[in-house]
């Protein structure tokens, strides 16, 4: 059935799809014989003194300011990632910013953190906390940096996001690996996550309720680059890394035709082609260091997810696989 939908609706482009689709599955998800088609129970899991329901995450980018909350708790995710928000709203990169490559099951996007601002979501977190007290699924707030804000003074932009939405965020993730906002990923290097981080902790310990936080990474960084972040974690004490972000290293694709890659240009690449990158980063930060690792990258069916796990993710997330297997993926996922 799903097959069906997805031609249908990659007939749009895939931004407008994107919203289309979670519209529409808006008013579906109000009939009452829908919740349950997602419904299944799973071994839940206590990861850094939270207990995550199932082990499926939907991962940052998908539901930037937390629109659809409501859907995607009926989807039965375990926790997803609201973000990247920005401090102050911003619009993003040109249209056009995200691509399928279907050969290779995966997408390209150069969104460029594009979010309405950090009241706005404060706002709507604001009212699901109110309405879904009881909510069994767990909220990540990831956190960026306006492309305005220069690197010197980044650090300011990721306390605001934290402070004002401290309460609100189950956990919290930095992101600094985002390759479409221009010199972010400077900021992965040892001495501007130490301070940032630092800053992040610092207000932590006089917050009445502790949160974890988590660094999410670029996957084309070297083992070496990996190692001295995964020192910083010996020196700093955040929870864990998120593996990994998009990749800007086409030689992963294997059935695209490199002309559209061509023309397609800048942007990160998601999905399939992504996973043994992704895996080997989880690997190699297990062998060295027993810190909560996020597995994403390349999971679209129970095969790969588990292959995740087994390199020694604690929790996984899905983005571009969700969109090519569809909803049924977190049912599969969390029942491995």
């Amino acid at each position: 059935m799903y097959k069906i939908l997805r031609s249908i609706f990659f007939l749009l482009s895939p931004e407008k799809a994107h919203y289309t689709t979670m519209r529409l599955f808006k008013i579906a998800s109000k009939f009452p014989f829908v919740p349950p088609m997602f419904e299944f129970t799973a071994e839940p899991k206590k990861v850094d003194g939270l207990t995550f329901k199932n082990s499926v995450g939907l991962a940052a980018g998908f539901d930037k300011d937390g629109k659809f909350l409501d859907q995607l708790n009926t989807l039965n995710f375990g926790f997803i990632e609201v973000g990247t928000v920005t401090p102050k709203p911003q619009s993003g990169n040109p249209k056009p910013r995200l691509f399928r490559l279907s050969k290779d099951r995966a997408l390209i996007n150069r969104m460029g953190f594009n979010n309405e601002g950090l009241k706005a979501l404060k706002g709507r977190l604001e009212a699901f906390r109110k309405k879904e007290r009881d909510c069994t699924m767990l909220i990540g707030i990831n956190i960026g940096k306006n492309k305005t804000t220069p690197n010197e003074n980044a650090v300011d932009d990721y306390v605001k996001c934290y402070e004002e939405l401290y309460d609100l965020a189950d956990f919290f993730i930095v992101n600094v690996s985002s390759p479409n906002t221009p010199n972010l990923r400077e900021l992965q290097n040892k001495g501007e996550l130490k301070k940032i981080l630092s800053a992040l902790i610092s207000i932590r310990e006089n917050q009445e309720k502790w949160k974890p936080l988590y660094l999410k990474i670029a996957p084309d960084l070297t083992f070496t680059q990996l190692d001295e972040i995964i020192d910083l974690q010996n020196e700093i004490a955040f929870e864990g890394l998120v593996a990994a972000n998009t990749s800007i290293d086409r030689t992963l694709l294997k059935h695209s035709n490199k002309k559209l890659v061509d023309q397609i240009g800048a942007g990160g690449l998601s999905g399939a082609p992504v996973l043994e990158v992704s895996n080997s980063f989880v690997k190699h930060i297990r062998s060295k260091s027993d810190m909560t690792i996020i597995g994403v990258g390349g999971i679209e069916d129970a095969a790969s997810g588990k292959s995740k796990l087994d390199a020694g993710a604690d929790l996984i997330e899905i983005y571009t696989g969700f969109i090519y297997s569809g909803p049924g993926l977190v049912k599969e996922l969390g029942t491995i």
